[in-house]
């Protein structure tokens, strides 16, 4: 397993990054939901122990079992569905061994491995228009699947995952402008009949009626300022109110947006906003700047990568933080409509926590291989 790797290609960079931003996050947590901190740690610690396991194993043996991850992904997901803890109308999560478990954050990483392999096992036909079918409807079970929880955020995180995949796993353009040529369109129509009084998405069930309301209190946050628009308006003004360097840590003034309860969620989706208030400026600042600088790493996994498939896992990963990151922060700072996603390593949560890890120990294994590769000529 250590055959051959040498110290000096560890990517010890990388791993200041994640541990400064997680400890940041088991910081963010503790002052959210103090109760939490302890979970958030232990996560934390077993977090870097699967990464540090997986950064010295070869890709290439977890490839081999690759069509097992797409039976692994339905399946968690039908049981999330069947099974699932039902959370203010949501099936998003089960218990596992007495763990919560949420499926919908594994399948990000098993529809990545599956893909990587299945691309490269395919690469001399990928491109042919019925490959390409049997990709997007390959992808479409669990994606309906996730958006019948319901998670319309995760669902998109998912779609842009699966886009990266295609786009990084060399598809050709013509797909991509076609597809854009159909949806840009499709996504305007949508838009238009959403924000309808009486939208006959909603009548029909296709779109549940708090997402349309969701989307009318960001575009009209004055008329819904006090029902909709509330938990967004206060997350503004709570980050605005944190100024160059915070109110500090653990603030409990009376005006703190979670003593005073206005946001729900503070420890997970709002994580963002505790961010601002209590470490102002220069805190969020750093936050944004680490994730930036852990998806930056791993592209250039990618771009070195010895193989496709390595290529696809490491540029997979870095979109699905890059993608996640940046609808998180514009939901708490009014840029997108209010939906619930984790800020990646920040929020709370061991699901979403430990596969992060492991997937960051793929990424530094891709870098690993390359070296190795190097070395050995």
């Amino acid at each position: 397993m250590f055959k051959n790797y040498r110290l000096k290609d560890y990517n010890f960079k990388l791993i200041v990054y994640l541990c400064v931003l997680t400890t940041l996050g088991v910081l963010l947590v503790n002052s959210a939901q103090p109760e939490n901190m302890k979970k958030q740690l232990m996560g934390f610690i077993a977090g870097v122990g699967i990464m540090i396991i997986l950064s010295f194993i070869d890709y290439h043996i977890w490839l081999k079992i690759w069509p097992a991850y797409y039976v692994i992904m339905i399946g968690l997901l039908a049981a999330v569905l069947l099974k699932g803890d039902t959370t203010l109308g949501a099936k998003r999560w089960f218990t596992l061994f007495g763990v919560r478990f949420q499926p919908s954050e594994a399948a990000k990483i098993l529809l990545i491995l599956f893909f990587s392999q299945f691309i490269m096992k395919f690469k001399e036909r990928i491109n042919q228009w019925y490959m390409i079918l049997l990709m997007i409807a390959l992808t479409a079970v669990p994606l309906a699947m996730i958006y019948k929880q319901p998670d319309l955020s995760t669902t998109i995180v998912f779609g842009l995952i699966f886009l990266s995949i295609l786009f990084i796993g060399e598809i050709s353009y013509k797909y991509f402008i076609a597809f854009g040529a159909i949806a840009v369109p499709a996504i305007i129509i949508v838009f238009i009949l959403l924000i309808q009084p009486n939208s006959i998405l909603v009548e029909k069930g296709i779109v549940e009626g708090y997402q349309q309301l969701r989307i009318l209190a960001w575009l009209h946050p004055d008329e819904y300022e006090l029902e909709e628009a509330f938990q967004q308006q206060n997350s503004i003004m709570a980050i605005g109110s944190g100024q160059l360097t915070g109110k500090g840590l653990n603030n409990t003034g009376v005006n703190s947006v979670k003593t005073g309860d206005f946001i729900s969620e503070p420890q997970t989706d709002f994580i963002f906003t505790i961010a601002g208030e209590e470490l102002g400026f220069v805190g969020s600042a750093t936050i944004i700047i680490l994730l930036i600088l852990i998806t930056i790493e791993c592209f250039i996994a990618s771009f070195r990568a010895p193989d496709l498939a390595g290529k696809i896992i490491a540029g997979g990963i870095g979109a699905f933080i890059g993608f996640q990151s940046t609808i998180n922060i514009c939901v708490t700072t009014g840029l997108f409509p209010n939906t619930g996603i984790p800020l990646p390593f920040v929020s709370y949560g061991l699901t979403s926590l430990l596969v992060l890890f492991a997937g960051m120990g793929l990424v530094m294994n891709v870098r690993f291989q390359k070296e190795r590769k190097v070395s050995n000529d």
